[in-house]
């Protein structure tokens, strides 16, 4: 019998495009969608004689993210051509740094059911991205769209320190949680704001011997999902043909693959370069980069909170729950929006139960959300007014979440929308006991049934009055009255 243990080992390269007006070393914007090379110039377009000049905004919001991820940032660090054939790329060359880049050991921290671990960074570099390749459905030809060559990525390396799907997935959201929280981008991945290439082996021991399978990095992945399905099908895969050919791996044998959404499946695309094959050499029209000390300081000074700080903050300063803490802190609109609510109601508990119970569920069946502000029809001032209507016993919890639904709808108050219908909440001592002595006389099953031992039929009672009551009794004035009335 064998004796075989399999350990995934996956490191990842993310591409984020920053949140940058123009392009990295000219002035063409980076606006998406638009006619197709509609924002070209003679520097995107690679024509002899030009030059570069580096855009500050880019730098600067790429030594954030450096910093954020715990990065050293580098007193020096220079721009190198790598040398290789992009038919999107038209001076056959990519503008990036190699071996001194901007940021450089330091880690992420990730969370998952097993609980949280450090991922180390390698790395953290500026470079420019390629254009696009529109292929026809039907002929053999592709169509060059260079609105994008130019834009500025910030590509983040890691060291292999990832062993399952979930882990890196986990590693995944937080990156992309990270890059928003810091406005260093959008992070959309439909627009291919990031992509995903992680290097998959295994390193499979058997009977005391050691072995590793070729290393695989899958191309260009722009969402969770494909990261998640591509890894997946990636690790049975290379034990598929492990146990089938019992090879181990070669020098020169690493390569990449591309993933078919349709299929699930992973296909060859090349072997993988090493960096000789690019031919990287220093750049020699831009300068070198040697920010100041003290520009750094304020950089780091103004970071965010950031949100695995925040969701832990949530936790222990409002007493939340780990997992509402965590749906407030998914996106930093969200959680501002929350922490106003909080503050204004003086509740932050029942205002996290709105924010993520009845204010979700409204937003989500009207495809609306918090992150759009300007279209936001519920503001946190006046979520803040209906959790204090509730809390104050003004209206009832049911009530309320009737109320809400109509702020979306017709955009008015909570003090509006209670005025106008008469919802406030009954509190007056005499008409609630008119109200339990109708009950009693009415529901003489119940009130024998509870007083035989029964509480449950407590339960019935209070349903009478409330139905009775359209509602608006308060439910604490009532049960007192009822309990009391029972005992006699």
């Amino acid at each position: 019998m064998t004796d075989r243990t399999v350990k995934m080992i996956v490191g990842l390269e993310v591409h984020v495009q920053l949140k940058t007006r123009t392009k990295l070393f000219c002035g063409c914007q980076t606006s998406f969608g638009d006619e197709p090379n509609s924002h070209c110039c003679p520097v995107c377009l690679g024509l002899p004689g030009v030059l570069p000049v580096m855009n500050r905004e880019a730098y600067r919001l790429s030594v954030m993210a450096a910093l954020a991820l715990h990065c050293t940032v580098a007193p020096h660090t220079k721009w190198d051509r790598k040398h290789y054939y992009y038919p999107d790329l038209p001076k056959n060359y990519q503008i990036s740094q190699y071996d001194l880049p901007l940021g450089s050991d330091g880690y992420l921290e990730i969370e998952t059911e097993a609980g949280r671990k450090k991922i180390r960074i390698l790395r953290a570099h500026l470079e420019e991205d390629a254009g696009k390749l529109l292929h026809a459905e039907h002929g053999d030809y592709s169509e060059v769209d260079l609105n994008r060559t130019g834009t500025p990525l910030l590509e983040i390396v890691s060291q292999p320190d990832l062993a399952t799907v979930e882990e890196v997935r986990a590693y995944c959201m937080s990156l992309r949680q990270i890059v928003t929280y810091l406005g260093v981008s959008e992070a959309n991945m439909q627009m291919g704001h990031m992509r995903f290439e992680p290097n998959i082996n295994l390193h499979i021991t058997e009977n005391g011997e050691k072995h590793a399978t070729p290393i695989v990095e899958l191309k260009n992945l722009n969402s969770f999902r494909a990261v998640e399905r591509g890894v997946a099908y990636e690790e049975r895969r290379q034990l598929a043909e492990w146990d089938e050919t019992h090879s181990r791996m070669k020098a020169g044998t690493k390569t990449t693959r591309g993933f078919n959404d349709s299929t699930g499946e992973t296909f060859v695309q090349r072997e993988k370069e090493e960096a000789n094959d690019y031919r990287y050499f220093p750049e020699p029209d831009l300068v070198v980069v040697e920010p100041k000390p003290e520009w750094i300081d304020e950089l780091q000074r103004g970071l965010p909170e950031l949100p695995l700080e925040k969701k832990n903050r949530f936790v222990t300063a409002y007493g939340l729950s780990e997992y509402d803490a965590g749906v407030l802190t998914a996106t930093i609109e969200m959680a501002r929006y929350f922490e106003r609510v909080a503050e204004l109601s003086a509740a932050p508990k029942p205002a996290a139960n709105w924010v993520t119970q009845g204010l979700t569920r409204e937003i989500n069946t009207r495809g609306l959300s918090i992150e759009s502000a300007a279209d936001f029809p519920v503001t946190a001032e006046r979520l803040a007014e209906l959790v204090k209507a509730v809390e104050q016993g003004t209206i009832s919890k049911t009530i309320g979440d009737t109320v809400l639904s109509e702020m979306i709808d017709g955009k008015n108050s909570a003090a509006e929308i209670i005025a106008a219908k008469g919802l406030a909440q009954v509190s007056d001592t005499a008409a609630l006991e008119r109200m339990v002595d109708e009950a009693l006389a009415a529901n003489p099953g119940p009130v024998a049934d509870y007083r035989a031992g029964k509480k449950q039929a407590l339960g019935r009672l209070m349903g009478a009055i409330m139905k009775a009551s359209g509602g608006k009794a308060n439910p604490k004035v009532v049960s007192g009255i009822l309990e009391q009335k029972l005992h006699q």
